[in-house]
């Protein structure tokens, strides 16, 4: 089943793609959530006569996450946490503890673009990935410390 997507879904695509799925995935979910429309005919005009539209403001909107990317990659952040005796941490860091890090920064980025693939379990160097655009992804470094 062929449909265009509304907004971004990650795993899935990003707003305006067409992209297959199961038809029971984009019936049951997908549409009726409004993060799709069937991908028909006139449909797909509407979606290429927006992305013409749109492909100036697409532009400086890459532009600016690609100036985002080359400030996130040039710092390290540093993120504290309670660790034991045994270098184990308390707990564990979040994606939102590295949103707020970086927006210690000056960077405001969602908690919701930044994946921590690794796992977190005590003092020590650590990346981070941040999708910041459709065709611009960094990583972020961070440092876990003892608080």
């Amino acid at each position: 089943m062929e449909i265009i997507l509304r907004t971004d879904i990650k795993g899935l695509g990003y707003k305006n793609d067409l992209v297959d799925v199961k038809p029971g995935y984009g019936r049951n979910y997908l549409i009726p959530q409004g993060f799709a429309v069937l991908a028909t005919g006139s449909n797909k005009k509407i979606l290429a006569e927006n992305i013409k539209q749109a492909a100036h403001k697409a532009e400086k909107i890459k532009t600016e996450a690609e100036n985002i990317a080359a400030k996130i990659e040039t710092l390290t952040l540093e993120i504290k946490a309670k660790i034991g005796e045994s270098g184990k941490i308390f707990g564990k860091v979040t994606t939102l503890q590295i949103a707020d890090a970086l927006a210690t920064q000056g960077i405001d980025v969602d908690r919701k673009k930044i994946s921590i693939n690794t796992p977190v379990d005590g003092a020590g160097d650590f990346v981070a990935d941040v999708d910041l655009h459709r065709e611009v992804k960094t990583k972020a470094k961070f440092v876990v410390v003892a608080e």
